[in-house]
């Protein structure tokens, strides 16, 4: 039997905040105008992958929140990269999955609670994201891409 054969496919072998930003642009003001406001909270996603040896990879989930009062006032700003670096012992056909589905669906859960925490000690309640399927996101961008490559043909 081979190493290989007896290695788990996937080894979380660190995570870590890579990039962190935190802003409240209006205070403090901002928290006397909230008052019986919501904001809106829209969040962006994104996931980078890159090799940094043999079957060794780092894995970004770049997480980016705009909380805003109508008329577009902000209320803050939360940027965050969390990274993990994985080892993957799978297929080549398998590794891209891993990395922008497996990975981040591990990573997210800390990113989440450092959203979390970040906003409760900027004197709002706590951001809770809802979990993200990463599965989903995987297979919209494979489509926009193929969509895109059809396009240029």
């Amino acid at each position: 039997m081979s190493d290989e054969n007896t290695m788990p496919p996937l080894v979380i072998n660190g995570q870590y905040v890579k990039d962190l930003s935190f802003e409240v642009p209006g205070a403090p003001g901002i928290y006397a105008e909230m008052s019986g406001q919501n904001p809106e909270i829209p969040i962006h996603v994104d996931i980078n992958a890159a090799a940094i040896a043999e079957k060794t990879f780092e894995v970004t989930l770049h997480l980016k929140v705009e909380a805003v009062l109508p008329g577009n006032k902000p209320v803050f700003l939360v940027e965050l990269a969390y990274a993990g670096i994985f080892t993957l012992n799978v297929p080549d056909e398998h590794i891209q999955p891993m990395l922008l589905i497996e990975c981040p669906r591990l990573l997210f859960p800390f990113a989440r609670a450092i959203i979390g925490d970040l906003t409760r000690d900027g004197a709002f309640p706590p951001l809770m994201i809802q979990p993200i399927d990463f599965m989903q996101l995987y297979r919209s961008r494979a489509e926009a891409a193929e969509g895109q490559e059809a396009g240029h043909a």
